[in-house]
């Protein structure tokens, strides 16, 4: 996968890169003519996610970046602290599995005990409480500025990705003010997530000042992780569900969606909101720079 580092005049730190070797296969099919036609189609494996010596989940993915995958899982559940100290992060190709390792090995049977099927695509799962973290949680009085949004979703969908190469798949992006930094992809928004996590997690990249920008919707899941990795906004393409918005309200979580071209709404967060931008002079999208749609 490609990794560019910043510049001098900034640029992506990780970005897709949709030709890269084992990220899609190539199937022939038959269009409604009956013509033979060949299609570009996401790969999808399964991920074993271990803590230490204990088996927490098994993940399907579309096998990038494992060893983010796998910290952002085990952060965004409360099974990977502040506090704890990892010393070692494992990915074994042949069996498909991450292990890693802390210096004090933990015990997290109540959690494991009790699992919640969350509406992620490819089916997520939230272990323990899904609002455990959440009570009691300030999050950074920053800016969100009109021009950064506008900025971020011209460059965002213009950006080559396995989204517009094949569809079927999720996007998330960590920002910075206009500045789009880090781009992950999965057949799973939740995963998708949990790679950002995980890059945060491993390089202490400071949450106060990011925004988080997604393709998917705008679930309970996507509000409450975007909320416990202190990320003060989180902005769509797409919509939102009531239970996303009650607790992005609840938390102080600045709410996106339906971003699309001059147009969005804000369903949560308001204050953060700096109209800095006039609507009328963004050029609406066109058909040629639609994203296709991730199902």
């Amino acid at each position: 996968m490609t990794m560019a580092r910043l510049d001098a005049t900034g640029g992506w730190i990780i970005a897709p890169d949709p030709q890269a070797a084992g990220l899609t296969r190539a199937v022939i099919g038959h269009d409604q003519t009956g013509a033979e036609v060949a299609l570009s189609v996401v790969e999808e494996r399964p991920l074993t996610i271990y803590l230490n010596s204990r088996e927490i989940v098994t993940a399907m993915t579309i096998g990038d970046y494992p060893e983010y995958l796998a910290l952002g899982f085990l952060k965004n559940q409360g099974m990977l602290g502040t506090a704890d100290e990892v010393t070692g992060v494992d990915y074994d190709e042949e069996v498909e599995a991450v292990v890693v390792r802390t210096k004090v090995e933990t015990s997290h049977e109540a959690k494991l005990a009790k699992k919640t099927r969350t509406s992620g695509c490819a089916v997520g799962t939230v272990f323990g409480d899904m609002m455990e973290g959440l009570e009691g949680l300030t999050l950074p009085a920053a800016e969100a500025r009109t021009s950064w949004l506008y900025a971020l979703s011209h460059q965002i969908n213009r950006t080559p990705s396995l989204y517009l190469e094949a569809g079927a798949i999720h996007g998330t992006v960590l920002c910075q003010q206009d500045q789009p930094l880090v781009y992950m992809e999965d057949v799973g928004r939740h995963n998708a997530v949990d790679k950002i996590a995980g890059w945060m997690f491993s390089t202490g990249t400071p949450a106060a000042d990011k925004i988080l920008y997604t393709t998917g919707r705008l679930t309970s899941e996507m509000v409450i992780k975007t909320a416990l990795m202190g990320i003060p906004v989180l902005a769509s393409r797409s919509g939102f569900t009531a239970w996303g918005v009650e607790i992005a309200r609840q938390v102080g979580l600045t709410l996106i969606g339906r971003m699309k071209g001059a147009r969005f709404v804000c369903l949560a967060g308001e204050e953060r909101l700096v109209r800095d931008a006039d609507p009328a002079q963004v050029p609406e999208e066109g058909r040629s720079s639609r994203r296709k749609g991730a199902s």
